[in-house]
């Protein structure tokens, strides 16, 4: 279920600090409220194998995020004490000691399953009795969301395959752009590129320059 340019769900969701912390957290209200983007970015399980390189691939680029005001959320189906032990293991142990953003415990399925990111499927048999098959815990999905609440990107990985951070980083500088100029921004586009008029003309010019 797209919900690319729609507002996200407003769900207040158990989370874990870096400190030990019980949260609730709404990611709606985080960006409204803060007046800042979001970025939610979900992974299937603690204690795995890419999740912790993704973990801490954010983590290293936080203070890039940051300064486009931005807010990093992790989440998965885990709870709130799994977290907090996994944030206790050292990164040479497979852990993610280090990490400080908050990361969601959505062990009710309540936002994932909003959001349709769950590994599950339901099968009927003949009498319409229900049984289920998958893993039941999250895809690597991820949501940039504006100051308004509003998707603007939205992405789901399968379970073998890692993000690329910095291409969150390009999407949010991409959109910052037009928010803030009105252009729209080409293919490959990065801060400092040219971006172009979104009309026949401004395409036109774009294409005869590139």
């Amino acid at each position: 279920m797209a919900i690319v340019g729609k507002k996200f769900p407003s769900v207040s969701i158990d989370a874990m600090s870096d400190m030990g912390d019980d949260l609730k957290i709404n990611v709606f209200e985080e960006a409204v409220n803060k007046n800042s983007k979001v970025l939610l970015f979900w992974y299937p399980k603690d204690f795995t194998f890419v999740c912790p390189t993704e973990l801490h691939a954010f983590q290293a680029a936080l203070p890039e995020f940051e300064q486009r005001n931005t807010i990093v959320i992790g989440a998965s189906c885990d709870t709130n004490e799994v977290h907090f032990a996994w944030l206790n293991t050292p990164k040479d142990n497979g852990g993610i000691e280090g990490v400080t953003y908050p990361i969601l415990a959505d062990t009710h399925r309540q936002l994932s399953g909003l959001l349709d990111i769950l590994d599950q499927e339901v099968h009927y048999d003949e009498e319409g009795n229900e049984s289920f098959s998958g893993s039941n815990v999250s895809f690597r999905a991820t949501y940039l969301i504006d100051e308004t609440g509003k998707v603007f990107h939205e992405s789901v990985n399968d379970m073998p395959l890692g993000r690329n951070v910095k291409e969150y980083l390009r999407l949010i500088d991409a959109y910052t752009h037009v928010q803030k100029h009105g252009e729209v921004c080409p293919a490959n586009w990065e801060e400092g590129k040219e971006a172009m008029n979104a009309n026949r003309t401004g395409v036109a010019e774009y294409l005869a320059a590139n």
